[in-house]
């Protein structure tokens, strides 16, 4: 086990209804995750709608956290892109007193081969004062990150796991069995989070842990413990709602679940627009639900 086993939380980044940034929604988010069973936070990934946060408001978001969080919980910060020279410049400057991981997405759009991931990977590697987590999303990057490529990456020292979000089971298997024993492999889709666990996976990044981190780690560590009839109970009462939240776009409907939690807005940065009235509706109704469930209480920071 290490301090990436278990339920990271990618959080999400609250704004005003004038678009700004809230940070006053975001401390209490961090408070929320912080006395629910949440492992580890997750800073500015995809779900944090960080291709529309502007450097100052980066600063700003990460160091809000450091300061709310206290080192109660291990930090991990998105800092990925395609432009490798760029993203070299930025971890050279950018201040990581108290990240204790960078999470990198493989270069998306230019669509690099399995060579250019690597050379790309190992330079950033190279160069980071903190470990890398590496991030394979083929349905927002345009490629996939083969197993082999991955298992090659494992290889650097300074690498030490890499989140998969690919859902191709036989390529995750094949990572897990051939894996060095350090080398973390975590899940990137909750909603296959306990299968993969069984299948050898060291826990999740999530999306549904913003609202539930309760039930949701919950689930991963009984699984992690190899309680499996347990975790499964909870796994399909949560199936629903982790598949609902990406209905119609991510992270609109998590955010829907923390505005009934009274956590904070369900407000978007464009070019992202609210779910459909439908799913909003579902996902108050499921968020309600959840709430009701006297084994599911959370507590909710004033």
């Amino acid at each position: 086990m290490t301090i990436f086993s278990g339920t990271g939380v990618a959080l999400i980044t609250p704004f005003l209804s004038n678009r700004d940034l809230d940070l006053e929604s975001l401390k209490r988010l961090v408070e929320f995750q912080c006395s629910n069973g949440t492992d580890y936070l997750v800073i500015l990934g995809t779900t944090g709608e960080n291709p529309v946060i502007s450097p100052k408001e980066y600063e700003l978001i990460v160091q809000t956290i450091i300061e709310t969080n206290r080192g109660r919980l291990p930090l991990v910060l998105g800092m990925g892109g395609n432009n490798t020279y760029g993203l070299l410049d930025t971890l050279s400057t950018f201040p990581l007193n108290g990240i204790d991981a960078i999470l990198s997405v493989s270069p998306y759009y230019n669509k690099p081969n399995q060579m250019g991931i690597r050379q790309h990977f190992n330079r950033i590697a190279d160069q980071s004062s903190r470990p890398i987590l590496l991030y394979n999303v083929p349905g927002r990057t345009g490629s996939n990150m083969t197993a082999e490529t991955t298992l090659k990456l494992a290889e650097h020292p300074n690498i030490i796991g890499i989140k998969e979000a690919s859902g191709n089971f036989s390529q995750c298997m094949e990572i897990i069995r051939n894996k060095p024993s350090d080398f973390v492999v975590i899940s990137g889709d909750d909603a296959y989070t306990f299968p993969f666990i069984t299948l050898g996976m060291d826990g999740v990044i999530s999306v549904i842990c913003n609202a539930t981190p309760a039930p949701f780690s919950k689930m991963v560590r009984l699984t992690l413990e190899g309680k499996l009839s347990e975790a499964r109970e909870i796994h399909y009462e949560l199936l629903e709602v982790m598949n609902l939240i990406f209905e119609d776009g991510s992270p609109g409907g998590i955010k829907i679940m923390l505005e009934e939690l009274g956590i904070c807005p369900s407000h978007l940065r464009m070019p992202l627009h609210p779910v459909e009235e439908k799913v909003k509706n579902a996902l108050i109704k499921a968020t309600q639900n959840i709430q009701s469930d006297e084994r599911y209480l959370s507590l909710i920071p004033s």
